[in-house]
């Protein structure tokens, strides 16, 4: 039987672009690693990496209705911005190819970092790869602006183009991780466990947002989702996170939903900033590759993870405790960090 909110999202437009639901596996040799923090702590791994298009990651979830809307819409170019190593943008030109979608990129150096590697390798080799037109321009850039201009100019000549914000991350973006929501409660009931946090990064919020707004609709509290900020400051990602929490929960109808505290989000693992390295981000990222055999990010994921350990070993978590982490993907930018991660 459906839920409430099941109901309320078959009401959107949405192209099916992953094989659900994405599995839950327990880490049960990761658990055995950490077990001097872990105390019986029960870990759990949600393969959002472990998709059919493009790599797979969490985008492709947000990806599923902005582009349901943009098909209705007639749409036959998407233009979207992030950084140079975007996994969003690298989804995005691998849905645009699937669709028969022109798709075209504006990149900003978000991060001070500029070698071989970075410049052409991980993201930016499969966003040629999967045919997006590409143009980089320096940070701090108004990409949005651009990316708007061109979509003007394209809509004189006749086309009908669409830009998507940073990492998709609006509210008919975020849907995709309120119907996530429904899915890891349905998976809950099937492995007869509930988990104390479901854990994400937070970047530009919307796989936060969506997930806290979904749960909230099936009537849980919406601290349930933990993440650790990745993009901004914790203040910044708190109030950019609640205002789309909010704005997703009026799209979707369940002003229930609307959030009367703040998002749960811990600002301990950004580091120097945005997409710059940290020894625990560095750390973790190991731990999961020669514990599990499993690939994180070093930008997303890799700082999440690191802060999922760094409550372990604080004890926030007692024997019996299960949680839930989000693998959200992203795993081919680490080809873009090879010296960070080459062996000194």
């Amino acid at each position: 039987m459906q839920t409430s909110l099941e109901q309320a999202l078959a009401a959107f437009p949405r192209v099916a672009l992953l094989d659900e639901p994405t599995r839950i596996q327990r880490a049960e040799r990761l658990e055995t690693a950490l077990k001097k923090y872990a105390k019986g702590v029960g870990i759990y791994l949600k393969r959002d990496d472990h998709m059919p298009v493009g790599g797979g990651g969490n985008k492709l979830r947000k990806l599923e209705f902005l582009l349901g809307s943009a098909q209705q819409d007639c749409i036959d170019t998407v233009i979207t911005v992030g950084g140079v190593q975007s996994n969003h943008a690298r989804l995005t030109a691998a849905v645009c190819a699937r669709l028969g979608l022109n798709c075209e990129l504006v990149l900003t150096r978000a991060v001070p970092k500029s070698d071989t590697d970075y410049d052409h390798n991980g993201n930016v080799l499969l966003d040629h790869l999967f045919g997006a037109r590409l143009e980089t321009h320096p940070g701090g850039t108004d990409s949005l602006a651009i990316a708007h201009a061109r979509a003007g100019q394209l809509r004189q000549a006749g086309r009908n183009a669409l830009v998507i914000p940073t990492g998709g991350s609006t509210p008919l973006g975020a849907l995709g991780y309120a119907r996530c929501a429904a899915e890891i409660a349905h998976q809950e009931q099937q492995l007869g466990i509930r988990f104390k946090h479901v854990i994400v990064p937070n970047g530009s919020a919307g796989t936060h947002a969506g997930l806290a707004t979904g749960f909230a609709a099936l009537q849980r509290e919406p601290g349930l989702v933990k993440s650790f900020a990745v993009l901004v400051e914790q203040a910044a990602a708190i109030d950019k996170t609640r205002q789309l929490m909010q704005a997703t929960a009026q799209l979707l109808g369940t002003p229930e939903a609307t959030p009367t505290e703040a998002p749960n989000i811990d600002g301990s693992q950004l580091g120097s900033g945005y997409g710059l390295p940290t020894q625990d981000m560095l750390d973790a990222v190991r731990l999961m590759a020669r514990s599990e055999g499993l690939l994180l990010d070093p930008v997303y994921s890799g700082k999440a993870f690191a802060g999922l350990i760094s409550d372990l070993r604080a004890g926030r978590y007692q024997p019996g405790d299960n949680v839930l982490f989000v693998m959200t993907g992203g795993a081919v930018g680490l080809y873009a960090y090879r010296e960070t991660f080459q062996p000194k």
